[in-house]
């Protein structure tokens, strides 16, 4: 039997009015995935989102696939993607939670920096969650085939890992690349814009067909890859236009919209627009 995979999207989730929020609309964190990688007994995890809630409707999720889950392989160390894991690792005692030594570094280092993450989402999550432990090899197999989970760069802020699923042409690719959603630029700088662009071109070239991202918007129409690719490297190419000719982080915000009002999570861009300009903002990483 042939692999397949399934994803699980945790929709926006209402965080309180933070600093400089002057929309009409609730502001709301990005919605979140986790896939599923299934052969004919076993499966594969790939990222486990943040609150209890989620968590407790992902493991469902997952029940309900009848697989046996063996691994939850997490692609970076950004708690929205591994800090629910708890409810599915109790209804799976059998699975590993893991990620390539590099996110784990990063992991138990998010995990130790909570304070923001309590004002947004208090009482919601697990504050004693279990950070992912090192693979200690390249490979994870999957009823006899082979996924590869690989370090490509930096992205968002941190080292991003992919899974790459060649028989299905396929990577999850965490938060390298956004689908329809406006993209994690909190402090970013020009050398960090650069470096996302690289890790971007590293993901072109395992060629795939289909990419999976870590934040996705509902509503986004497919998660072909060419489509996936062209829009976040053009994201990150207007957003360091838009900053060397921007004088405010409205005028930033303005500039982008005239492109991306369509895009989900207003708020990603309002805090990545305030951080250009040393402005007051409450954040975290995606």
């Amino acid at each position: 039997m042939s692999l397949s995979i399934d994803v699980f999207n945790s929709g926006y989730k209402p965080i309180p009015d933070p600093p400089g929020w002057t929309a009409p609309q609730q502001a709301t964190w990005p919605a979140t995935t986790a896939s599923l990688v299934a052969g004919s007994t076993d499966a594969l995890l790939v990222d486990a989102l943040i609150t209890t809630a989620e968590g407790e409707r992902l493991a469902s999720w997952v029940q309900e696939s009848g697989k046996n889950l063996t691994t939850v392989y997490i692609t970076h160390g950004h708690l929205d993607h591994f800090f629910g894991a708890g409810p599915t690792l109790a209804a799976f005692p059998q699975a590993h939670l893991v990620s390539l030594p590099e996110v784990v570094r990063e992991a138990r280092r998010s995990a130790q920096s909570l304070d923001n993450w309590r004002g947004w989402l208090g009482g919601q999550f697990d504050e004693k969650a279990a950070t992912p432990t090192a693979l200690t090899s390249e490979e994870l197999e999957i009823d006899g085939h082979s996924v590869r989970p690989l370090v490509l760069g930096r992205s968002d802020g941190v080292v991003n890992s992919v899974v790459h699923v060649p028989d299905l042409a396929t990577v999850i690719s965490g938060d390298v690349a956004y689908n329809n959603i406006h993209m994690w630029l909190w402090r970013s700088t020009p050398d960090t814009r650069t470096e996302w662009l690289a890790t971007l071109d590293a993901l072109a070239a395992l060629r795939p067909e289909r990419i999976i991202t870590g934040h996705k918007a509902p509503d986004a129409p497919d998660d072909d890859a060419r489509r996936v690719l062209d829009q976040s490297r053009r994201y990150i190419e207007d957003f360091d236009r838009a900053v060397a000719d921007s004088s405010s982080a409205p005028d930033l915000v303005g500039r982008m919209m005239e492109k991306y009002a369509a895009y989900g999570n207003l708020y990603t861009l309002l805090a990545a627009a305030a951080s250009q300009f040393d402005e007051s903002t409450q954040s975290n990483g995606s």
